[in-house]
Order: C-alpha cells, then structure tokens, then sequence
C-alpha cells in the first residue's frame, strides 16, 4: 500500500543464481498444490505421485506454486516425496530454494513485503466479523482467530492477537477470510472496499489474499525461470484456483498453461489447455504427456 520493502537475492547467492544453459527437451513444470495435486485432505493419488517422480528421472524442472505458508508447503512435500530445487509460497511472495544446512531442507530466497495498515483498517470498517491472518517477512503469524491449520500453520501455534498486534511491522500477506459468509457478497464488499496498490487474490470460499502489488505466482515463476535458464517457450503450468490465473497466463503466453477440469471459468478462460479434474488425475495425464 504506502510503502514496498524488498529483499533480492544477496551477493552470496551468485554463485547460486548463475545462468543455466537447458538441454531442449527439458520443461518447467509449475504446479499449484491444493486442488491440483492433492486433495482437501492433503492427499495426492498414486498416480501423481508416479509422475511427478517420473518427470523428475526424465530431466524436467518441478517448481512448486502455492499458496500455503512455508511450513505447510514442506508438509505436502513430505508426502508427495518430491524435493524440488525451487520453491515458491504463499502466492508468490516467497521463493525458497533447497539447501541441506536449513531448517526444513529449505532456504529464503526472497521475499517480498508491504506496509498492510491501511489494508488492515480497511477490511476492519468493511468486514467487522472477518478474520484475520497476517504473515511476516519471518514467516510467522498472527490471527485475529483461528484458522484451518493446512493453510497457514498448525492450530496449536497458531498466535491470536488483538487487531492492534497485527499492524506491527512489515507484512508478506493478509489473508482475510468469512465463515459462513456467501461467496457473492464478499466478493462484492472487498470490490467496495477498492483496495489499490495491492494483489489480490480470491479463494474458492469468502476467503482472500492480500500481497503487495506486482507479487503473484506468475512473477515468481519468472523469476525462478530467468534463474534456470528455460526458454519461455519451454514453461508449462497446471492450476485450479483463481490465484493461479497470472501464472497459468505466464505459462500459456509461449508455452502451456492448463487448468484442472474443475477450475472456475476465469481460469478456464485463459488456459491454452484444459486436463481432467483432480478426481481425474488431471495433474498425471498432463504430466504424461510430457
């Protein structure tokens, strides 16, 4: 909103960073995980799970696109028993990169944060029964209530606090959510509330992410892919959700951007493709055909 705070890539990551020269057959492959990969459950089905290593042992790049917390993404990682180098969370705010040395098998990268009062303020005159998450540049939260513990961290650490608490500091994202509230009509009040300088991304419930303007998973992406060395024509992304349409327009603008069979028709509006649902397996039969 009022000011962008940046944390880029350091010096002693160049060695890191360095452009790669990528044989021609390889792809990037960018995957959302909720509804594309697993399931509300957090499960992935064995044919999925098959592919992904599959693609793996064939060259190919895997860089996970997501909107969930650091510590939640590690978790699905675990049981999807995929490591890849690159990592990007929390809607692209976030990219972590593998390393051995760090807590989890994983490294900040670069993160990306806001001042979110004014945010804040906004959605406590507009939303007054909503609540309220804010993230760090640390990777910590802090709630006005309790959340789903897939979304951002488990609910035993989860720290509620006044409103007042989360207007400290710098802030990744906020993440504002309705129980029991239609999905129509919140929608319909955030568009009221004209948020500006920010990224906004809906979820599929009256939910919504608040980032700072520019962050998206399309631009992480391209980030991680400039790093990587992979021709624009040489991207492929596979999503679900409506924080996936930057990235799945990224991919498909030289290369392939599907979406999962049981996307909403914003997402499918700009895919190039279109797979099975996740019931389906759509994620494997794409990845099968590469």
């Amino acid at each position: 909103m009022r000011q962008l705070h940046q944390k880029t890539y350091e010096a002693a990551d160049a060695g890191a960073l360095h452009h790669k020269g990528r044989n021609a057959d390889e792809w990037l492959v960018a995957i959302d995980l909720d509804g594309t990969t697993i399931d509300e459950g957090g499960q992935a089905s064995p044919a999925v799970r098959a592919e992904l290593r599959r693609i793996g042992q064939a060259g190919h790049h895997l860089l996970i696109a997501t909107g969930r917390s650091q510590a939640t993404t590690l978790t699905v990682l675990e049981h999807i028993e995929v490591r890849p180098e690159y990592l990007v969370c929390s809607n692209g705010a976030v990219i972590l990169q593998r390393n051995a040395d760090a807590a989890g098998g994983y490294r900040r990268l670069r993160t990306m944060g806001f001042d979110a009062s004014a945010v804040l303020e906004a959605v406590r005159v507009h939303l007054p029964n909503a609540h309220i998450a804010v993230e760090d540049e640390l990777g910590s939260y802090r709630y006005t209530h309790p959340f789903p513990p897939a979304t951002t961290e488990a609910k035993e650490a989860q720290s509620i606090v006044p409103f007042e608490a989360l207007l400290k500091g710098n802030t990744l994202r906020v993440v504002v959510a309705e129980p029991g509230c239609d999905v129509s009509e919140f929608r319909m009040t955030v568009e009221r509330m004209n948020l500006t300088g920010v990224t906004c991304s809906f979820g599929w419930t009256a939910w919504i992410d608040i980032a700072a303007e520019g962050i998206t998973k399309a631009a992480a992406a391209e980030e991680v892919r400039a790093v990587l060395g992979f021709c624009h024509d040489r991207v492929l992304a596979v999503g679900d959700g409506f924080n996936d349409i930057e990235l799945l327009e990224w991919a498909g603008a030289h290369g392939r951007g599907v979406a999962m069979g049981h996307a909403p028709r914003a997402l499918l509006t700009v895919a190039t493709e279109t797979t099975g649902t996740l019931k389906e397996d759509g994620l494997a039969q794409v990845l099968a055909s590469l």
